[in-house]
């Protein structure tokens, strides 16, 4: 039988589980390692998650995007879309509570798979954007980057008001769009030096930069504890970081909706609304 946690119902783990949360973020020093369950309350869907779909197709790869001029088309078409979905959200809840938390003091560091750069808004300006952002674009010749709105603007000029009505949209802001629409789509290149541009995010089949997995690493051995908000944690990419902390014996709390890769490394769990569960726990923490 569930027993009541702040109001969100759920069963007695997620009750021990929040308290666990609660004293580890009241003892400072908290790293957090956010995923894209964490956005999904600000309309944007996850892969995984009860509250999210999975994607029909496979994703772009590095591979792909860069050795075939149609590959980057439908890249762009499908983006140019969904964009305005990533670029219309606002953060939520957990965003806002989790900046609480470490202007307060007791979150130290945040890590974001997450592209959305909803952090960022919620006015977490030093979070580690592990796989980039949707929000700039990089020349893959010069390798100077740009404003991702800029972008959208020439692609709306070359496009003649390009629409594609109501499209499914993934967390990358990749829209599901038909081949017909993708066909007729026209690319923008570099405006300094006329090379591909590509979205600066790290796409499957392309590593991290070295220097920002080692920023990473170096957050997490300072840490008093990890906590993992909305990543099921099927990449290596974040999981890593969980087995790193495990092994220092740093202890690691997950609040996500549905089982992790992580779960058996974890001294607590809590599988309830993300944004409800974070104003909580820093309403706790504020309290004493």
């Amino acid at each position: 039988m569930g027993v009541p946690v702040a109001g969100l119902g759920g069963t007695a783990a997620d009750a021990a589980g929040l308290e666990v949360l609660v004293r580890l973020l009241a003892g400072r020093g908290v790293v957090v390692l956010s995923g894209a369950g964490l956005s999904t309350e600000s309309g944007i869907p996850d892969y995984r998650g009860e509250t999210g779909s999975r994607r029909r197709g496979v994703p772009m790869t590095y591979q792909e995007f860069t050795g075939s001029e149609a590959a980057r088309r439908r890249y762009w078409a499908r983006s140019h879309v969904g964009w305005r979905t990533i670029a219309g959200a606002e953060p939520n809840a957990g965003h806002r509570a989790v900046e609480q938390l470490r202007r307060s003091g007791h979150v130290s560091a945040v890590i974001t798979q997450n592209v959305d750069g909803l952090h960022r808004a919620a006015g977490t300006r030093g979070a580690v954007e592990l796989h980039g952002g949707l929000h700039r674009v990089v020349c893959l010749a010069c390798r100077r980057t740009g404003s991702r709105e800029e972008l959208d603007r020439r692609l709306e000029e070359l496009n003649g008001g390009f629409r594609a009505g109501a499209a499914r949209v993934n967390p990358d802001g990749d829209a599901e769009l038909s081949q017909e629409l993708v066909d007729g789509f026209r690319v923008a290149p570099c405006a300094a030096c006329g090379g591909v541009l590509k979205p600066d995010v790290v796409f499957f089949g392309e590593s991290v930069p070295r220097p920002r997995v080692q920023r990473c690493y170096e957050l997490v051995d300072a840490a008093q504890a990890l906590v993992v908000l909305g990543s099921s944690l099927t990449v290596l990419s974040g999981l890593r970081f969980v087995r790193h902390a495990a092994r220092a014996g740093t202890p690691v709390a997950i609040v996500n909706q549905g089982a992790t890769r992580g779960d058996e490394l974890a001294a607590a769990r809590v599988g309830l609304p993300l944004g409800a569960v974070l104003t909580e726990a820093a309403r706790r923490v504020r309290a004493g």
